[in-house]
């Protein structure tokens, strides 16, 4: 983790997680401490997440918290690993607490993920016995997918990622289809190619892209955010919000807007349009122009220890032979929208992608989930 984030002498690190990861967290300050870095270790836990959801008041809770202001602004690189033992508690938050604490970090998500100044980030998945029980999954099938998808060497996806970007040179559109119910079109000319390979090298610091995710292993792109139509099933994703899981998707967008109202879901569609207007409402009153539910971002995965999605989108979107697309913001990345939403819904195994170049040629990158 400490090699993906490039790490420098001299840089301040933050390093934070729940307190089930806390050996993990002090070897990774450990190795920061090697690198001759500056570490500090912040944790939280599960007992005192119930706790403060219960007893503390949504109007205390939407309180910016100052002092991780300042140790935002003062660091040079956040390493985070997961907060929960058992993603399956934060389903009983109240959502209005959900709402006023993400309300109390955008202030946080300005200073990190800003789009001149961010700082260098890394979030990382890490497998537990209870939350493989929360995505009704055997134990060794989630840490095959975390670490056995973390183990990939950076060397090969880029490799990978490479290969695939070739099919972009001058593309326009992009045009993604299966059999399940998606099938739709969106416009890429211009916009920055992105090949996330678990490491930010000074070039990806430099151009913007100072965040990576562990498992790595897609690529992605930010389309145009007003043009583009189509469809999407997802089979399976969580509520940004409650954690809640929400099952068969199929997704409706016309020039890059999300039509909340055609949305449907087998299981959970209430939490899903809950999330979106209650995010949408922040956004009302932060930015110009509200994107919240407009396109965000193209992506592609192809990390090969990655096969089934189980509702974990960290590990979803890198899943082999499918693409998602996400609504929210992409500012990051090469895109021109902000939010407080980041949704990526992951399309099932197996898609079609075809590129259509500025000269109207078209090129086959995938059929059916394998590259051409």
């Amino acid at each position: 983790m400490v090699e993906s984030c490039n790490v420098k002498k001299g840089e301040g690190v933050v390093v934070k997680g729940g307190a089930h990861t806390q050996q993990l967290l002090e070897d990774i300050a450990l190795e920061c401490y090697k690198k001759g870095a500056t570490p500090t270790i912040v944790i939280t836990s599960d007992r005192f997440s119930k706790r403060v959801y219960d007893q503390i008041p949504a109007k205390t809770l939407e309180t910016v918290p100052k002092q991780y202001v300042g140790l935002a602004k003062a660091a040079d690189l956040i390493i985070g690993v997961e907060d929960l033992d058992d993603p399956r508690i934060a389903e009983k938050f109240p959502r209005e607490k959900l709402m006023a604490r993400q309300k109390a970090s955008l202030p946080l998500y300005d200073i990190i993920y800003h789009k001149t100044d961010g700082k260098k980030w890394l979030y990382a998945g890490w497998p537990t016995k209870a939350a493989a029980k929360s995505f009704g999954i055997p134990y060794p099938l989630l840490e095959e997918i975390i670490i056995g998808g973390i183990s990939v060497p950076s060397k090969q996806l880029m490799k990978t990622g490479k290969r695939m970007a070739r099919a972009f040179k001058d593309a326009e559109w992009a045009h993604v289809w299966d059999g399940n119910g998606t099938d739709f079109r969106v416009n890429v000319q211009g916009r920055r190619l992105n090949i996330d390979d678990g490491f930010t090298s000074d070039y990806d610091f430099d151009v913007g892209d100072r965040g990576a995710n562990l498992p790595a292993g897609e690529l992605f792109i930010a389309p145009k955010e007003t043009i583009g139509d189509g469809t999407l099933f997802c089979p399976v994703t969580r509520d940004r919000m409650s954690e809640k899981l929400v099952t068969d998707v199929h997704l409706e967008f016309k020039d890059g807007k999300l039509l909340l109202d055609k949305v449907t879901a087998k299981k959970n569609l209430d939490a899903l349009v809950s999330s979106f207007k209650e995010c949408e409402a922040l956004d009302k009153k932060q930015y110009k122009p509200v994107r919240t539910r407009h396109l965000a971002e193209l992506g592609i995965g192809y990390n090969p220890r990655i096969k089934k999605a189980i509702g974990y989108i960290l590990t979803d979107e890198k899943v082999t032979g499918t693409v998602h697309v996400a609504f929210g913001s992409n500012n990051t990345y090469g895109g021109e929208s902000d939010s407080t939403m980041h949704w990526d819904f992951v399309s099932a195994p197996g898609v079609n992608i075809e590129v259509e170049r500025l000269d109207g040629k078209k090129v086959r990158l995938m059929t059916k989930g394998k590259l051409v």
